[in-house]
């Protein structure tokens, strides 16, 4: 009777120690340290020609971002389509960085970036995650997931730099990994973007909880 006893503890807690690491490799943090952010590593950035209260808002921790197709750029005299986004800080040229933030797309926004990897040694950008008609896509090809109009869901990007390569996860899950488009002055961006071209006139997004961490 003891000898199984002792048996059925042991198995308990070999399943105990399995399910912890398993868990573990689920959560994409797994490994990382959050950075602590204030206010100063948040860079609001909107049309050059309206205050900010005009397209943004920040109440009870949700960012709210709005812009029209036929707003302007966010400087005057730039060919850049209408945003209203936040550049998150730091920014960084090597090592292994990870953006983490609940995302909310109202229907109808489309043609939209709400998240994307600024800088890249080729190109102005490393990455674009952009709704279209409730599915996201990397830039306007692949698509990494689908029916996200109207619920929240956890958006989390690791960016190895010197790896050179790119794994997005949407609600713990991994849904798409690339290549990086090479070094540079690197930063991550959330809010909404426009995409060249075929974009709703209105766009949309909310974000929350928004966090970022550095690899171990």
């Amino acid at each position: 009777m003891k000898s199984s006893y002792s048996s059925m503890l042991l198995f308990l807690v070999t399943l105990s120690i399995v399910c912890f690491v398993n868990d573990a490799h689920m959560d994409p943090t797994y490994g990382f340290v959050e950075v602590t952010l204030n206010e100063s590593n948040f860079i609001r950035q909107k049309p050059y020609d309206i205050p900010l209260e005009q397209r943004y808002s920040y109440v009870n921790g949700t960012h709210r971002f709005w812009v029209y197709a036929d707003d302007k750029p966010q400087t005057l005299g730039s060919n850049t389509q209408p945003r209203t986004e936040i550049h998150l800080l730091p920014n960084y040229t090597s090592g292994v960085w990870q953006f983490e933030g609940q995302a909310f797309v109202p229907n109808g926004t489309s043609g939209a970036t709400i998240v994307q990897i600024h800088g890249a040694a080729h190109g102005n950008t490393t990455l674009l995650l952009r709704i279209y008609n409730g599915d996201m896509r990397y830039y306007s090809t692949q698509v990494i997931d689908t029916n996200l109009y109207d619920k929240w869901f956890k958006v989390n990007i690791i960016h190895d730099v010197d790896g050179g390569e790119v794994i997005v996860f949407v609600d713990n899950k991994e849904k798409y990994k690339m290549p990086d488009q090479g070094p540079g002055i690197l930063f991550y961006k959330f809010g909404v973007y426009g995409a060249p071209k075929n974009i709703s006139y209105y766009m949309e997004s909310r974000w929350k909880d928004v966090k970022l961490y550095k690899k171990c």
